[in-house]
């Protein structure tokens, strides 16, 4: 699901493998070193992540920030 505003996208994705609040952190660590992304929110109780960046991201950067943090990108919710 991606929503835009004037200035930015929220945009939420699908994660797998997160178990705990560390997941979420290595998750969200990962993703707001991307260009352009103001906030990110994982839950691993639903798998998802939540980001909001000024322009939309590209899925395969988010889902190399994802691999690299040690999880499984699922796309887009």
């Amino acid at each position: 699901m991606t929503a835009e505003t004037d200035t930015q996208t929220t945009t939420v994705y699908r994660v797998t493998g997160m178990t705990c609040g560390h997941c979420e952190g290595a998750v969200s660590n990962e993703i707001s070193a991307l260009p352009g992304v103001a906030t990110v929110k994982a839950v691993a109780a639903t798998g998802e992540v939540t980001v909001v960046s000024a322009a939309p991201l590209a899925d395969e950067d988010v889902r190399a920030a994802v691999d690299e943090a040690g999880y499984e990108f699922a796309g887009q919710v």
